[in-house]
């Protein structure tokens, strides 16, 4: 069984929003792939398992992480506790927060 190669010709819009933590405060980052061609945009966002469902966290004061990737007719989203945030997330949700704050 061959993968399917990602979709290089979309432009992606990704947010990710972080809320919740002590004082519950929200923080957002976005980035739009052409505005950095650099990045395997399409790459980081199919290697993120966007059907896994994430129960939420017992624990108080952590943050819920979304993430959303849209290039129209495609959208993606997700709602993950902050100790789901690893793997692909961690490394598309980083890349994000890098690439907005640049």
């Amino acid at each position: 069984m061959v993968d399917a190669q990602p979709d290089r010709t979309l432009v992606w819009t990704i947010t990710v929003v972080r809320t919740g933590g002590f004082a519950g405060l929200s923080r957002e980052w976005r980035v739009n792939s052409a505005d950095d061609p650099g990045v395997d945009w399409p790459a980081l966002i199919e290697a993120c398992p966007w059907k896994k469902r994430y129960p939420p966290s017992a624990a108080r004061d952590r943050f819920v992480w979304r993430i959303e990737a849209d290039a129209p007719p495609r959208t993606h989203r997700a709602t993950l506790p902050e100790s789901a945030l690893t793997g692909p997330w961690r490394v598309l949700a980083d890349r994000v927060k890098s690439a907005a704050s640049d």
